[in-house]
């Protein structure tokens, strides 16, 4: 690895943390609530390894194949956590339940069948030690182009997912509408939340917040922000 890349990264990720802090307090709420999770996606192994010796355990990524080779380049690293924020289609969901600790994106029952499906043969075959957590995405601007149950159906979605063998229903992930107030899509997202928790009190992860507005995400209860561009700077490969 680069003696300049790992200084980079390192300085950003201290200001990150630093930012994160800030929103912790000005929100009134403990930095310890609130998990950084570097998004590794189109960005090499060996900037999630630089990440690594500097603490983190958990990352995100988005493409299966992407993610399964990282996986395997750095197996060597112990209690690394992956993250799977993108969009997933079932034909991968399998794979994706042999190696995430979380899903961030479930969003239909047809994927619930999936990952369920894919995780008891992995806890069966031992690929796996613990449940499958599941974080369903909700949609607030009904675009479908962009992922996430209706807040109409999400009820019975969580129900299924709790029912469903090898996962855990962990709680709600979302994305603001394009070019919507982040504040009111994390304080409609909060209201979704609360409403999850009266049934799945377990289901305390809520999954919101990127580089540019994760300060409002943890304002509205955000317990997980996933940030790339602020830590690892513009994508080096572009979207297939």
């Amino acid at each position: 690895m680069s003696d300049d890349r790992a200084a980079q990264i390192a300085t950003a990720l201290g200001e990150v943390r630093a930012r994160l802090s800030r929103a912790c307090v000005d929100a009134g709420r403990e930095p310890a609530e609130v998990q950084l999770l570097p998004v590794t996606k189109y960005f090499p192994a060996s900037d999630a390894r630089i990440l690594y010796s500097l603490g983190c355990r958990d990352f995100g990524e988005s493409r299966e194949q992407e993610a399964s080779a990282k996986v395997r380049e750095l197996d060597d690293l112990p209690g690394v956590r992956w993250h799977m924020i993108g969009s997933l289609q079932r034909n991968k969901a399998r794979a994706v339940a042999g190696w995430a600790h979380t899903v961030h994106s479930v969003d239909s029952g047809r994927l619930v069948e999936a990952l369920s499906k894919g995780a008891v043969a992995a806890l069966s075959d031992g690929a796996r030690t613990e449940p499958l957590r599941v974080l369903l995405q909700v949609s607030l601007d009904a675009d479908p182009g962009r992922g996430g149950v209706p807040p109409a159906e999400l009820p019975e979605l969580a129900r299924h997912t709790a029912t469903a063998g090898g996962l855990a229903l962990a709680g709600l992930m979302a994305v603001p509408p394009l070019g919507a107030d982040p504040d009111a899509a994390f304080e409609t997202l909060s209201g979704l939340h609360r409403e999850l928790l009266h049934e799945h009190p377990d289901a305390t992860t809520l999954s919101a917040g990127m580089t540019g507005d994760l300060e409002s995400a943890v304002r509205h209860g955000s317990t997980c922000v996933r940030v790339g561009t602020a830590l690892l700077g513009s994508r080096p490969i572009t979207s297939d």
